[in-house]
């Protein structure tokens, strides 16, 4: 269980604190050149997860310095890009990097020195992850009783991440499909991944992935958990929202769920980083994050690396929300009752307008314009506004050439009414089916 936890918590997948700026910064010697390789292909050598990718690296690295390839550098983060450049050439992981973060190791050394120290390192982390809410960004529900998770970082589990996902969770568990937004996610730890994943099945325990372990030369396991706090839905449609940006343990999710037949995926093939790791001190001024194990899932017996997770439905990181919302609706809808049919519709109608936005032409709208009864349009810098009697004006977006919304009042459309192609009155459509209507007023 040690091995474990250890392996758990050192599986943060590319989420990186920035280090304090500094003031002034000493210049790279030869000598310190060196003294990083020589420390950095140590810890390759006994700890990177395939040992003869190591040996190539190594050897580059240790070429490259005796034939001066790194000499007239002097900055040292233009050094450490350079490194991570080198490694990458060889082992093609996204993973792996070499940083200049003397500030960070300082933290890091310090923390161990004292009980004291050890505490204000550990308060400053806390910090850090109450200030990202532990990566839960935004929740909402949408339109058509749809659930929205803007999550931008899987956090390791304790009391209070564990709160916020299961406070989270919860407050989406009423509705009839949920999207998990992953794409400004880079990563962080699968013990999160088995909790939110836990809300998506039953209580029967579902294998979602194996871990091997280099330097321990062990392997783990992760599975859903026998009990979450709040109501599980297992019976939810989900869809998860993907970018090239998707990285490392927010891949681990989105492969899962795939491969289980668990959820949709929309969006753009992610970034290919499927080895766990964690970052190590190579010396006083530079560390190196080192991928010291591998993933390998239970149904295709192998993982993303360098390639990624495709998508079931490909478009751009942009327009991903879009398509969800309407590919949601659209199932919904195939197996909805007749009562719920005009509120889906409504919400559909809407989605589908925003995401092909509808362009008049100048005349048309301006022969909108007017007084009808409390309603009044008015025609400004291009656009039409509304405004009833007594209340604040409102931009109208169209849906149709008579048809429009209002960002603002996502309950309330308006209908341009026409005679002989011309406009004599408004209607307003409310997603309860009910509907008004004034005449245009005479001048």
């Amino acid at each position: 269980m040690r091995k474990i936890s250890m392996l758990l918590l050192a599986f943060m997948y590319g989420m990186f604190q920035p280090s304090l700026a500094q003031t002034t910064v000493e210049k790279l010697t030869g000598k310190e050149q060196r003294e990083v390789i020589d420390s950095i292909t140590t810890i390759l050598e006994a700890n990177y997860i395939f040992p003869e990718v190591a040996s190539k690296m190594n050897t580059l690295l240790q070429d490259k310095l005796k034939q001066g390839a790194y000499k007239k550098i002097s900055d040292p983060s233009e050094f450490a890009q350079l490194l991570t450049t080198d490694l990458q050439s060889i082992s093609k992981d996204k993973h792996l990097r070499v940083r200049f973060d003397p500030d960070g190791i300082a933290q890091r050394r310090n923390a161990s020195l004292s009980a004291s120290d050890s505490i204000a390192f550990a308060e400053r982390q806390l910090i850090r992850r109450r200030a990202g809410n532990y990566g839960f960004k935004e929740i909402r529900i949408l339109d058509g009783n749809i659930g929205y998770l803007n999550l931008t970082g899987f956090s390791s589990v304790d009391e209070e991440a564990g709160a916020t996902a299961q406070a989270a969770m919860n407050f989406l568990s009423n509705t009839d499909a949920l999207i998990i937004d992953l794409r400004q996610n880079g990563g962080g730890n699968p013990s999160m991944i088995q909790l939110i994943t836990s809300y998506l099945y039953g209580p029967e325990p579902i294998h979602l992935n194996s871990f091997y372990n280099r330097p321990e030369d062990s392997h783990s396991q992760t599975w859903t958990l026998p009990y979450v706090p709040g109501k599980r839905r297992p019976d939810v449609d989900v869809y998860v929202l993907t970018s090239a940006n998707t990285f490392s343990a927010a891949e681990e999710f989105s492969y899962n769920l795939r491969n289980l037949e668990r959820a949709t995926l929309i969006g753009e093939t992610t970034g290919g980083g499927a080895h766990p790791g964690g970052t190590q001190i190579a010396t006083d001024r530079f560390t190196v994050w080192v991928p010291t194990g591998r993933a390998i899932n239970p149904i295709t017996e192998t993982n993303w690396e360098g390639v990624g997770v495709e998508p079931h439905i490909k478009v751009s990181a942009k327009e991903a929300l879009k398509v969800a919302k309407i590919t949601a609706l659209e199932t919904i809808l195939k197996r909805s009752d007749i009562e719920k049919n005009f509120h889906l519709q409504w919400a559909l109608d809407g989605y589908k307008a925003e995401k092909d936005a509808v362009v008049i032409d100048t005349a048309t709208l301006k022969s909108y314009t007017g007084d009808f009864g409390p309603r009044k349009i008015r025609f400004k810098e291009g656009m039409l506004y509304y405004q009833r009697e007594g209340n604040p004006e409102h931009e109208l977006i169209p849906m149709s050439r008579d048809m429009f919304r209002i960002a603002e009042i996502p309950y309330f459309r308006l209908q341009i009414l026409k005679e002989q192609g011309k406009a004599v009155g408004l209607q307003g459509l409310y997603s309860n089916g009910r509907t008004d209507k004034n005449m245009r007023s005479e001048n």
